[in-house]
């Protein structure tokens, strides 16, 4: 199919004109005309580039891509080589950020939903990317981020109670710990993100609602991975999900 087509359809699908970001969303460096195979992973590391031209790609999607604010303008160092890799082997790379965060149905939020089992009652916050919900029944904190853990492959940090009883949640993947007293002011017992400042260990002391980071990487691999699949089908493309291993 055409790059340009599908540019357009990932555009549109996650409605990426109604998000104000830190970088620009869409297609960020253009390869080929004509897209057959795509590549999907989390972060357009050199790592992924590699794997992906291994794997045959003309075009790689990623929810972390390049050119963020206030970075340096300059082509120099890494930046350089993973442009010069990318125009080299005439692979596009496309990147959503904030809309793979909030998507209803693909996002990053939505399927943290899906894998702990929680049914979304809403969503809040800066651009509607915090969601929030209930547990099917009461669990201990402890219990609960045992399972997160299982389900996630990944231990996670808790900042609270262990024994405390938990039901309703909000959670916001990767960095998003500077919501965390928007959903403190939710009511819930607990908040889900993927990293930790030093300030949430007070927060969560002092008012009593736990903190889980759960993982950057761990909580948004999944969108990225869903909306490559759901590309792939309704293109009928070749699809491979890479992920490079990141213990953020």
């Amino acid at each position: 199919m055409k790059l340009k087509e599908l540019v357009n359809y990932t555009g549109q699908f996650l409605e990426v004109e109604r998000f104000k970001d830190y970088c620009p969303n869409g297609l960020q460096v253009q390869g080929c005309d004509e897209v057959r195979k795509l590549v999907s992973g989390v972060t357009a590391s050199m790592a992924l580039l590699e794997a992906a031209k291994s794997a045959g790609a003309d075009a790689v999607l990623v929810h972390h891509g390049y050119f963020w604010r206030n970075e340096s303008p300059v082509v120099t160092g890494v930046k350089h080589a993973r442009l010069k890799f990318l125009l080299q082997h005439d692979m596009s790379l496309l990147a959503y950020h904030l809309p793979l965060d909030a998507h209803r149905e693909l996002g990053n939020n939505a399927r943290l939903a899906q894998i702990m089992n929680v049914a979304i009652e809403g969503w809040t916050g800066e651009q509607g990317l915090i969601a929030y919900g209930s547990l099917m029944k009461e669990s201990t904190l402890a219990e609960f981020a045992d399972v997160l853990a299982v389900k996630l492959q990944r231990t996670p940090q808790i900042f609270g109670e262990p024994q405390r009883k938990i039901r309703r949640i909000a959670w916001c993947s990767g960095g998003a710990q500077g919501y965390f007293e928007a959903a403190i002011a939710l009511g819930v017992d607990v908040y889900i993100s993927g990293e930790v400042s030093e300030q949430v260990f007070h927060l969560a002391q002092e008012t009593g609602v736990a903190y889980i980071a759960a993982g950057h990487h761990t909580t948004e691999r999944y969108g990225v991975e869903m909306l490559g699949r759901h590309l792939a089908e309704k293109f009928a493309l070749e699809y491979e999900f890479i992920d490079i291993e990141n213990p953020i």
